[in-house]
Parts: structure tokens; sequence; C-alpha cells
């Protein structure tokens, strides 16, 4: 199972510089078309559209890295105050319905990919883009994040039927502020004295 946790997290950390190349990408854009209007009086056709497909795209494919970093956001006011086998049953529980919610979503939202091909649907932009493309991709990086939070609720359940639930509360629990202190001063200790990471 280790070996494919490993697959999952290379295949993530691609998925997420796809999706922020997409998202810095279409900053980049923004920009050049707000100096295009600015300073000629002229605008690229469409920068807003392809700013809204880079969005979607690089968030559907960054969920799936958030996900093993547990760095989605949790309100878990309480969270701390209980035993820890109950919270390692709230936290498989939490993660058993954020992948059936996102695969709900992948779900309904090839349907949608079919309706936009066989309608052969575009754009009402001037770009006129065909809609199968980007909402394929987008389709694609939430089937992603479902396949692999499947990979790590499976992982999650052996390492507790093995009896290890610190490393199962590792895996899918959420992080401490120790935790996230620690990882600030190894990142931190990382960075040479040019402020470049090592």
């Amino acid at each position: 199972m280790e070996s494919v946790m490993a697959i999952a997290h290379r295949l993530s950390r691609l998925s997420l510089w796809f999706g922020g190349t997409l998202v810095l990408l279409a900053a980049v854009l923004i920009g050049i078309d707000v100096l295009l209007r600015k300073l000629f009086e002229t605008s690229i056709g469409g920068a807003d559209e392809l700013a809204g497909y880079a969005l979607a795209l690089g968030t559907s494919w960054a969920l799936g890295a958030a996900l093993l970093d547990r760095a989605h956001i949790r309100i878990d006011s309480l969270y701390g105050l209980l035993p820890r086998g109950l919270r390692l049953a709230l936290d498989l529980v939490g993660l058993a319905l954020f992948i059936g919610f996102f695969g709900l979503i992948a779900w309904r939202g090839w349907s949608v990919v079919e309706q936009s091909w066989v309608s052969a649907s575009r754009s009402h932009t001037a770009l006129a883009t065909p809609t199968v493309i980007p909402q394929s991709v987008w389709v694609f990086g939430l089937a992603m994040l479902v396949a692999i939070g499947g990979v790590l609720f499976v992982h999650a359940v052996l390492l507790m039927a093995r009896g290890e639930a610190g490393a199962a509360a590792l895996a899918i629990g959420t992080r401490s502020a120790t935790e996230e202190i620690k990882e600030e001063v190894r990142f931190l200790k990382g960075r040479g004295s040019d402020g470049v990471v090592r």
C-alpha cells in the first residue's frame, strides 16, 4: 500500500503544479489585458473567460494534493477535546463523506460533459470555446481527487487494522498547531541565506 500512496503523492504533486501553472498563466493574461486597456485602450478578447477556466481547472486539479497534505479547512473547535479513537473515527467518516460528495459532483459533471459533447455546445463569447474541453479537464481533476481520496481511505483503514492509529491520524486527521509550526520551521531551515529553498 505504501507504493500506491507514493504514486498518489507523486500524481498529486504533478496535478498541483499543473493547476498552479494554469492559475499563474491566468494572472499573467489578466495583467497583460489590464495593461493593454490602460495604455493602448485595447483588450485581449476572452481573457476573462480563459481566466475563469483556469481558476476552475486549477482548483479541481489541486484538491487531491490538499487532501494528502491535510490542507483542507476544518472547523476543529471541539475536535482537540475528543478522545483519540473518536477523533480517528470522525476523520474516517469525514473522509468518506468528502469522497462521496466529490464523487457525486464528478459523476454529475460527467453528465454535463456528455451533454456538451452531444449538443456540440460552445461558450457564448468571442472565443466560442467548445465547452466539452474545459469541462472534461475539470471533471478529470475531480475524478483524480476521488481516486486519491479512495486510496487514502483504504490506507487509513489498513493502518488502523494493523493497530497503527497514530499513523492513521497523521494520514487523515486535522493538522495540529504543533505540526504546522514544525513544518514552518523545517521549511525555514531548508532555505539558504539567499532565500532559495534547498
